[in-house]
């Protein structure tokens, strides 16, 4: 078994270096698994967070940025009216690596369960 979303929202990103491979299948899965509604999409983990308007949504937004301001790992957000759709990968190693589910999961403490 592996990390819970408590264990990988303790921890904090580390710097990744180019020539770094991403993490391998079973471990995206392994720490997919920890999330509560992320998807695993086209190398990236993604996540749309509905809201009653657009105050909330733009709070949100606020919030995640300063997680990626702490963290040093931007995600890339599509932001609307009432959603934002959360995307994180990381372009150094070309796919995922634990810094986006570090992030993820931060961000994921942000909304009440």
């Amino acid at each position: 078994m592996g990390e819970n979303i408590c264990d990988l929202a303790a921890k904090h990103c580390k710097p990744c270096e180019g020539g770094t491979p991403p993490l391998a299948k079973e471990s995206v899965e392994n720490l997919l698994s920890s999330l509560r509604g992320w998807e695993h999409v086209d190398g990236s983990i993604v996540k749309r967070f509905d809201f009653k308007n657009y105050y909330q949504t733009m709070a949100f937004v606020n919030a995640v940025a300063w997680i990626a301001h702490s963290e040093d790992h931007h995600p890339d957000m599509e932001i609307s009216y009432r959603f934002c759709r959360v995307r994180y990968s990381t372009h150094a190693v070309g796919g995922l690596s634990e810094n986006d589910f570090i992030s993820a999961a931060k961000v994921e403490g942000l909304i009440p369960a």
